[in-house]
């Protein structure tokens, strides 16, 4: 018997090479877009109310994301011509142009591949969000019931998350850069020696980080 079990993607694994059929014509994903980021995000379908709204939110957002060496990627399993009357729809009704392209997954193999569709929400994708680092590896993986949007300000959110962490070596509070107890302060990995924990303490009599214990340490950048 052929075995049907799909082994989803984990955090810190390669994202999966694919090559996808676009609005902008065919890519090869992660590929196309190594030394990026990109951002992967997919909707239940065309022409739904709540899709519609995420849309226009990260289109509005996209130069931002841009900023931040980070491209946007839409997938449903519509067909493309579907998409493309959904974008010219956005942009007539709403003044508002869809600048990425959106993967058209009619027969459901990048949904499938990346966990996507699930059997009580019968053939729509679900709202995922993926994010990729610029050597193609899977940073961040969030999924969404079909009722509720997301927040496009999160995800931008945890690109500059994790950029900052993987350029300083440090980690990112809740809600970072607006935490409500450490502000933009990041986090310091806990002491794993005891020579780094001494080290520290010193540190923090300098005044170069701040210091509750040898296991919660932080500072300003």
């Amino acid at each position: 018997m052929e075995n049907t079990n799909v082994s989803l993607p984990l955090l810190g694994d390669k994202f999966p090479k694919m090559t996808v059929n676009t609005t902008q014509g065919k890519k090869v994903l992660p590929d196309d877009y190594l030394g990026q980021w990109f951002v992967l995000f997919s909707h239940p379908g065309d022409f739904t109310p709540v899709c519609t709204t995420e849309f226009i939110g990260f289109a509005k957002k996209a130069d931002q994301f841009k900023e931040m060496n980070t491209e946007l990627i839409g997938l449903s399993v519509d067909q493309v011509y579907a998409h493309l009357k959904w974008v010219e729809w956005i942009n007539e009704n709403t003044d508002t142009t869809i600048p990425f392209p959106v993967i058209a997954d009619e027969l459901g193999k990048v949904a499938t591949t990346l966990g996507m569709l699930h059997e009580n929400k019968g053939t729509n994708t679900v709202r995922a969000v993926f994010i990729v680092d610029p050597n193609g590896i899977l940073r961040l993986m969030m999924y969404y019931p079909q009722e509720i949007g997301r927040s496009v300000d999160e995800v931008l959110r945890s690109v500059k998350a994790l950029q900052i962490s993987d350029a300083y070596g440090v980690a990112a509070p809740e809600n970072y850069p607006n935490n409500d107890w450490l502000g933009d302060k990041v986090i310091i990995p806990p002491a794993s020696t005891e020579e780094l924990a001494e080290k520290r303490k010193a540190q923090a009599k300098k005044g170069e980080i701040e210091y509750l214990d040898w296991w919660f340490t932080y500072k300003n950048l």
